[in-house]
């Protein structure tokens, strides 16, 4: 019981609001139909659109694709992969990538930042008990190495992507911290997904078999595949025994 002292004699319902309102922003989007734009096929359909947008807009245009990017991630919502897909096709694997790395380490900032400020730094020790111990092996590994422990986790996708912008808020680990080891962590990811997209505009402008063998379409699915297995060989490697 004396654990939760400092964090119920701090608490306001005022500080709530940051998060409860992206709570409510998250709700409203999919409430209205909003996941439906973030698919697949939407890239496909309006396609045309979308490139005449970038075409016209040229720097505004990849602007306001991190600025997308980064509120689909501060509202917890699906379509990541998706984004960063449509970011390496229309604006190329490097600029996409590098918009998709800066709008998902802003929105996952914001997440940070509002759990932060409504739950209290060091909350998840009053939450975890009643959270299970998926919390509690979230919480001892950022209390022991909070940089290298976030930095693997962004590298290897053990666990969802909204999960692990949360819980380090609730840990305690510094903001310095948590922004380098979120932008250093979802690089790889991020480009293989994005030269994923750049591939894809080389398929439809030159719509034949053949375009799928091209390095730029193969590699990157390749190196998804290979990205896919790496939390499989993590999990093996951790259960080795030891000497």
């Amino acid at each position: 019981m004396p654990d939760n002292l400092p964090l119920q004699h701090g608490f306001s319902a005022r500080r709530l609001v940051p998060l409860g309102l992206l709570v409510a922003a998250g709700v409203a989007f999919m409430a209205a139909g909003g996941r439906h734009y973030v698919t697949f096929a939407a890239l496909a359909e309006h396609r045309g659109w979308l490139c005449r947008l970038v075409a016209r807009w040229g720097v505004a245009a990849a602007l306001l694709y991190s600025v997308a990017y980064a509120c689909l991630v501060a509202l917890s919502l699906p379509g990541g992969a998706v984004m960063t897909i449509a970011g390496g096709f229309l604006f190329g694997t490097w600029v996409g990538g590098m918009c998709a790395v800066v709008g998902a380490t802003l929105g996952a900032t914001a997440l940070f930042l509002a759990a932060r400020a409504g739950l209290g730094p060091n909350a998840i020790g009053g939450l975890a008990p009643g959270a299970g111990p998926l919390f509690g092996r979230l919480e001892a590994g950022f209390r022991a190495h909070a940089f290298s422990y976030l930095l693997a986790l962004r590298l290897m996708p053990l666990f969802p992507f909204w999960l692990i912008n949360l819980v380090p808020a609730l840990a305690g680990v510094g903001l310095p911290t948590y922004l380098l080891a979120t932008f250093i962590g979802i690089i790889p990811a991020t480009f293989v997904y994005a030269s994923l997209g750049n591939g894809f505009s080389k398929v439809v402008e030159t719509p034949d078999a053949s375009a799928l063998f091209r390095p730029g379409v193969l590699l990157p699915i390749l190196a998804l595949a290979v990205l896919a297995l790496v939390p499989v060989w993590y999990k093996r490697w951790r259960r080795k025994p030891t000497a």
